[in-house]
């Protein structure tokens, strides 16, 4: 009777443990979560951190502390890539907290600010990375710069506008995001904001996901014509003038075209290929959803080392870039050769001091025993 008796005063909490684990395991999908993927992360991205942060603020202080400089529509889209990526470094921390951490504030933080930061600057950086390779290709049409769309002050409409509306995309998705999140306890070992989103939430989840993903296949599809327009001219003046200064131009032009294509292929296409369906599939359980979920960090790792690449961009698009650093190596030579010829200047001075002491004592031995006799 004791058994029986504890029976219906142990049944109701258990039952209620079991009802709240329950409302847990269907908002955080009660999955087994393995974090020792966390600590590589952590690592990768404190170095990224580091190379982005210093490689950015290098060339942001070359591109708006050098008032010698003259502007350009392609440096004005070059200014503001740099921005973001350097602003895309500072969101990194927050993300290295949020894999070390599981606690609700530090969650919410990074999902409601971190994340949609982070985010913003990405997509400024792919739409400004379009921009740099529409004014080359401009260049190229139209090589006098005639045409409205190369002017600083059209670069500098297109760059606000698309802030602008990158800006106004995010803000919508924190308010909402504030006001409507779930309320968690605590939240699972994994960093996914699923957990916090609320439905209103995840339908504009979506919808941005896929204008996200709408702007990428507008940028990319962008990109491979431009490089094949640009071969497809160097190929028709190679075959009338082979040796052409034309030709050589178009020939570079090509090579400057390739290496952004390349570089934005590289740091965004494997992102693209798991994001949008992860936004659709994100209610699927089991293995495959920890397994997708991860795939998904990786690719977001690889397109943050755009961060790390697009000093290269710079490079080769910016004649004032390439001149800040030539006139850099240029101090440093001209400042060691200066202080070598003072070294062989004081060492020559040096010798011959040197030489006209052993001459005066030689002259001085000479002259004391004349003075004896």
């Amino acid at each position: 009777m004791s058994g029986l008796g504890g029976g219906p005063g142990i049944l109701p909490f258990n039952l209620s443990s079991i009802s709240n684990q329950t409302n847990i395991c269907n908002s955080t999908h009660c999955d087994q979560v393995d974090t020792s993927a966390h600590v590589f992360f952590m690592v990768v991205y404190c170095l990224m951190f580091l190379v982005g942060l210093f490689l950015n603020g290098f060339t942001l202080k070359v591109y708006f502390c050098r008032a010698q400089q003259q502007a350009s529509s392609c440096v004005t889209y070059l200014k503001n890539l740099a921005a973001a990526d350097f602003l895309i470094s500072l969101c990194l921390p927050i993300r290295i907290i949020n894999y070390a951490s599981s606690s609700v504030p530090v969650r919410q933080v990074y999902c409601n600010f971190g994340a949609s930061a982070f985010y913003l600057n990405m997509y400024a950086s792919i739409l400004f990375m379009g921009f740099i390779a529409a004014n080359r290709y401009l260049k190229i049409v139209h090589p006098l710069g005639t045409h409205i769309l190369q002017t600083v002050r059209t670069a500098q409409i297109i760059s606000m506008v698309t802030w602008v509306f990158l800006l106004s995309m995010t803000i919508t998705y924190i308010i909402l995001s504030v006001f409507t999140q779930e309320t968690l306890a605590s939240v699972p070992d994994t960093v996914s904001c699923d957990v916090l989103h609320s439905k209103q939430v995840k339908l504009l989840y979506k919808v941005i996901h896929t204008c996200s993903a709408a702007i990428f296949l507008l940028v990319l599809v962008s990109l491979v014509f431009f490089y094949y327009s640009t071969s497809r001219r160097l190929s028709l003046a190679q075959q009338k003038q082979p040796a052409s200064s034309s030709s050589k131009k178009l020939a570079k032009s090509r090579r400057n075209m390739l290496v952004l294509v390349s570089v934005f292929c590289v740091c965004f296409v494997p992102y693209h290929l798991v994001r949008l369906p992860y936004a659709f599939l994100s209610s699927m359980h089991g293995a495959w959803s920890q397994a997708f979920f991860y795939l998904k960090e990786l690719t977001i790792m690889v397109s943050v080392l755009n961060v790390c690449l697009d000093p290269l961009i710079y490079f080769i698009f910016c004649k004032a870039f390439r001149a800040h650093l030539s006139l850099r190596r240029a101090f440093s030579t001209t400042q060691a050769a200066t202080h070598g010829e003072n070294t062989e200047t004081r060492s020559s001075d040096g010798r011959m001091n040197a030489a006209k002491i052993n001459g005066e004592m030689t002259l001085g031995k000479m002259a004391k025993p004349s003075g004896m006799l």
